[in-house]
């Protein structure tokens, strides 16, 4: 299996060829249907440019940087709404566009003095280097044990270990392409923030779990919906859209027809979220206090856990996932040392 094909930087050219698209109609029409019958061919190419991609990884990663992400901020640029907006310079407007990263400019701030401001000290830097390397080192540590075929391990523990990968790869790529962004001397809306310590699935969903996707959703769906429907309608929308999302994310992935569970986890949570809310309400009103912290914390790991085993992980084993990603590790790394052999050589 060819790890890094010819199509990724072809891909990744005609996606920047489609943001400079974008940004020039956009400045050229004004918000709405003038803007949207412009932009829809941008749209449409986005949703198919992961489909270029022969690794499943790359093309289930695609998926949600494109199909899903770079869709949705295009759609709200079409009108007047999102990260997005043709006043932004050429390069913050392609990277924005093209990568899981919600950047702005300081307002009135130099490009140099903007870089300052965002540069993170030598401690952050340490720390985020630190953290990069634990992050690795578990992956590695992952990847191992699900290569050991002699152990047998149990179904429930392959999930965990492929939650636990998941989570760390994640919180590896998405920061390290938003630090590529704050190089840029622009400033980041950050991917995760400790979403084991989440006191509430409110909390989990909306403040710490892949905020680029509830900054995209927010304006997009929530913030439409709750204004005509009510904000209990506009949680349970948004939820239902993240999980078609995830549910074209996984046919992305494994290339097999939909079953509907993953967008069944969604709706699921999106359910629970709104009954949080009235709870919290009831709660409060009474003069009961929510329960402690440790308590809370421990209760949303529960629920988060089983229903991802019960409802998220399927449809991904039964497409094969954990054959996949083993193949395409073992093909990193085979990358990775015939690399190095080549630097040894020419060095």
């Amino acid at each position: 299996m060819e790890l890094l094909p010819d199509s990724i930087p072809v891909v990744f050219l005609a996606v920047a060829v489609a943001a400079l698209y974008a940004r020039v109609a956009s400045s050229r029409l004004r918000p709405g249907l003038p803007r949207l019958t412009a932009l829809l061919p941008v749209i449409a190419f986005l949703a198919v440019a992961p489909m270029s991609f022969s690794s499943p990884m790359v093309r289930g990663f695609s998926a949600f940087m494109l199909a899903w992400l770079g869709a949705f901020k295009v759609a709200l640029l079409a009108a007047g709404r999102g990260p997005l907006d043709p006043a932004l310079p050429v390069l913050p407007f392609v990277f924005t566009a093209a990568l899981p990263v919600k950047l702005k400019r300081r307002h009135g701030d130099r490009p140099d003095a903007a870089a300052a401001a965002t540069m993170p000290s030598s401690r952050a830097k340490s720390v985020w280097l630190v953290s990069c390397a634990a992050k690795v080192a578990v992956i590695a540590a992952v990847i191992h044990l699900l290569q050991l075929k002699s152990l047998q391990l149990h179904l429930y523990v392959r999930l965990v270990l492929f939650g636990v990968h998941l989570y760390c790869f994640l919180d590896l790529v998405l920061p390290c392409m938003a630090a590529a962004g704050g190089a840029l001397g622009m400033e980041l809306e950050p991917q995760f923030d400790k979403p084991y310590l989440a006191s509430s699935l409110r909390d989990f969903w909306g403040r710490r779990w892949n905020l680029m996707a509830s900054a995209i959703l927010r304006p997009s769906v929530y913030d439409p919906v709750r204004a005509r429907a009510g904000k209990a309608a506009g949680v349970f929308a948004t939820f239902a859209v993240s999980g078609l999302m995830h549910e074209a994310i996984t046919w992305y992935l494994t290339l097999l027809p939909p079953t509907g569970e993953t967008t069944a986890f969604f709706l699921l949570h999106g359910a629970c979220c709104v009954a949080e809310g009235w709870c919290a309400r009831r709660w409060a009103e009474r003069g009961r206090r929510w329960p402690p912290r440790p308590v809370a914390t421990a209760l949303v790991a529960a629920l988060v856990a089983s229903t991802t085993f019960w409802l998220f992980f399927p449809p991904l084993y039964r497409g094969g996932a954990e054959e996949m990603l083993l193949k395409e590790y073992a093909a990193l790394t085979a990358f990775v040392v015939d690399a190095g052999r080549k630097m040894l050589r020419y060095g």
